[in-house]
């Protein structure tokens, strides 16, 4: 069975990106696939290099199950599109980045995350930093459910 690499992107890499890390780690790991599917996460600016994720992040997601304390946050490089197969943008801006930075011929392997969970009627998974805690809550619920379909996704391209 080949290896399919994701990797996830947000502006400073220690909110959302790192969420949908830990989130689909987790389900690739309870799926029994950790060996087939390798996962990271990075940002478009250079904001939060080598912070880990905000602690706002990491209390959500430690409430649900999730460790996010050994991310660090890095910037996301046009040589990364290469080396994934799936670099999934959180939201619109983010996705525009990945497009001005991406080489030629690799363009289908860019996504948008809440394009794997088209039932929740949003393409974008909002930025909590600037909120309150329930930004952060509703982002881990949109990528709790993103990540499912994204899995269903990897996993037939795993068959």
């Amino acid at each position: 069975m080949k290896k399919i690499k994701v990797l996830f992107v947000c502006m400073g890499n220690i909110c959302r990106s790192p969420t949908a890390q830990g989130v689909f780690q987790k389900q690739v790991t309870e799926a029994g696939l950790a060996d087939h599917i390798e996962i990271s996460s990075a940002g478009t600016h250079a904001y939060h290099i080598g912070d880990p994720p905000d602690m706002r992040t990491q209390q959500v997601a430690q409430r649900r199950g999730v460790n996010l304390s050994n991310l660090r946050a890095r910037r996301v490089r046009a040589d990364d599109i290469k080396q994934f197969d799936y670099v999934v943008a959180m939201d619109q801006d983010n996705y525009r980045e990945l497009q001005a930075i991406c080489p030629d011929g690799y363009q289908q392997r860019l996504h948008l995350l809440l394009d794997f969970a088209p039932e929740l009627g949003t393409r974008e998974v909002p930025d909590p930093y600037y909120g309150g805690p329930g930004g952060f809550e509703r982002v881990f619920d949109l990528v709790e459910a993103a990540a499912r379909g994204l899995l269903a996704e990897v996993r037939r391209q795993l068959d």
